[in-house]
């Protein structure tokens, strides 16, 4: 079973599921891709405050945005459209896979006027970033569609519609 830790930067997240949000989110993608099982996430909860700092630091872009993350590995195909190797199997000692972070008002703004339920717009952004733990990425056309089409298909497998 894949560890997440889950770090409350914001008291606002409290009042969703997100402990029961992100195992389903991480299960399916890791599912969808035939990952192994028993990673470590860690998942950060924080406000936009917070994700534009981390947003500059780590991107150069000083706003905010709904999810960034740090993938362990680097997993980048060889090519455009091409299925990323496999990280490293858990082996007990350094399972790491990656971490994710989430911004509160604009996960929540985004699916308000994408008229979603904040819990589906969450799974779909959680499942999103642990793809890109797994070195799946949207950089060219053909990633982008070997990716979304991932996404599509976990998040059908658990009771969600196409967010494309």
């Amino acid at each position: 079973m894949t560890t997440l830790d889950i770090v409350l930067e914001d008291d606002r997240w409290e009042q969703l599921p997100l402990t029961r949000i992100a195992d389903t989110a991480t299960r399916a993608a890791l599912s969808a891709v035939t990952a192994s099982e028993g990673y470590e996430i860690v998942l950060m909860a924080c406000g936009d405050a917070r994700i534009a700092e981390l947003n500059a630091e780590f991107r150069g872009k000083p706003t905010p945005t709904n999810v960034l993350s740090w993938p362990a590995f680097d997993l980048a195909p060889l090519s455009a459209g091409e299925t990323p190797p496999s990280p490293p199997a858990p082996d007990g000692f350094d399972d790491a896979l990656g971490d994710i972070a989430l911004a509160y008002e604009t996960c929540v703004r985004e699916a308000r006027e994408q008229g979603k339920s904040v819990e589906d717009h969450l799974t779909h952004l959680i499942l999103h970033a642990t793809l890109h733990l797994l070195g799946y990425d949207h950089e060219t056309d053909e990633d982008a569609t070997l990716m979304e089409a991932i996404e599509t298909r976990a998040l059908a497998s658990i009771g969600i519609a196409d967010p494309y």
